[in-house]
């Protein structure tokens, strides 16, 4: 730059001048013109350089934003478990005790009869610290408290969305080959291979007519063997008293895997429903078919993002399980 603003010195113009007097007036704007987009294309240079340095700044720092998030959650999580799990408060002290006996004052000097007193019953505490000195006495062991502590991992989140429930595509149908109202079925849940599901559809008898049919599946339940025959997941029907049966129908465009939501209910599923946690028997009450026909949880509608609510084909005001 420094060399580029040394040619506007009068001087070189001069000798410019002096060399060529036709061309030298053209050569002198010429050299001008070059030294202004030198200047310019350094400064692009420059703007385009502190431009990328502030996106990897902007990147930067969203991620530290997210890393921050992430850490709030855990210690709010960690905070209504410590909460959750809190000891109950210690008892009170003897010396506040109301029941504890009181030493009757001292009678006056000379007296010749001590006057009476009523003392009062020995409390069920200094009951229990005399019969804990006597079985040490004895060598007997210490007495357990019975209180029950909740387990340290445990999630005081009780809600849907504990579940995963995902749309899945029946493949083929049979009857339990052990089990009248029961029945076999191969699911495409968008994995590498389909699921066996094995479910009391009951009534409905014609499984040849569920081939191709979309429904709901619940799939982070603990597979189990049910009369010889393992399952992998649980399908959502609706009942009603009469027994009247019906499959869940997603809405129109969903695909096998598509996650089932609820928007008043946000978190990740469990990655497997423990069975003494008893989740499913939980939520299980506040699943249902509104008037509508529309399957809800608390009011709140299974809903696949960006297409719509799962539905009951006909029935209305039902349960689902």
């Amino acid at each position: 730059m420094d060399n580029a603003e040394n040619l506007f010195n009068p001087s070189l113009a001069a000798a410019l001048m002096k060399l060529d007097p036709e061309d030298g007036e053209q050569i002198m704007e010429y050299i001008k013109t070059h030294a202004l987009l030198t200047r310019e294309k350094a400064l692009l240079q420059a703007s385009v350089r502190e431009q990328k340095k502030l996106l990897v700044e902007n990147a930067k720092l969203k991620k530290d934003i997210e890393q921050l998030r992430i850490q709030l959650q855990e210690k709010q999580r960690r905070r209504t478990a410590k909460a959750f799990l809190s000891p109950a408060p210690p008892p009170r002290s003897l010396s506040s005790d109301p029941c504890t006996p009181v030493d009757p004052p001292a009678s006056p000097v000379g007296a010749t009869a001590s006057v009476p007193t009523k003392t009062l019953p020995p409390s069920s505490s200094s009951h229990e610290r005399r019969d804990g000195q006597n079985r040490r006495s004895r060598g007997g062991r210490k007495a357990r408290p019975t209180s029950v502590s909740l387990p340290l991992g445990l999630d005081p989140r009780v809600d849907v969305s504990r579940l995963d429930l995902r749309i899945g595509r029946i493949l083929s149908g049979r009857h339990h080959p052990l089990a009248e109202r029961m029945s076999v079925l191969e699911v495409d849940v968008g994995e590498n291979s389909p699921r066996t599901v094995v479910s009391k559809l009951g009534e409905i008898t014609k499984l040849e007519e569920l081939q191709g049919c979309l429904t709901v599946l619940l799939c982070n339940v603990k597979a189990c063997k049910l009369k010889g025959v393992v399952s992998q997941a649980r399908v959502l029907c609706c009942s009603t008293s009469d027994d009247s049966i019906e499959l869940l129908a997603p809405p129109s465009g969903s695909t096998p895997g598509d996650r089932v939501t609820f928007l008043n209910f946000p978190g990740d599923p469990d990655r497997e429903l423990q069975a003494k946690q008893r989740i499913w028997e939980l939520l299980q009450p506040d699943l249902q078919v509104d008037c509508r026909g529309v399957a809800t949880y608390k009011g709140c509608g299974f809903e696949v993002k960006g297409k719509g609510l799962c539905r009951a084909p006909s029935l209305t005001n039902c349960i689902i399980r």
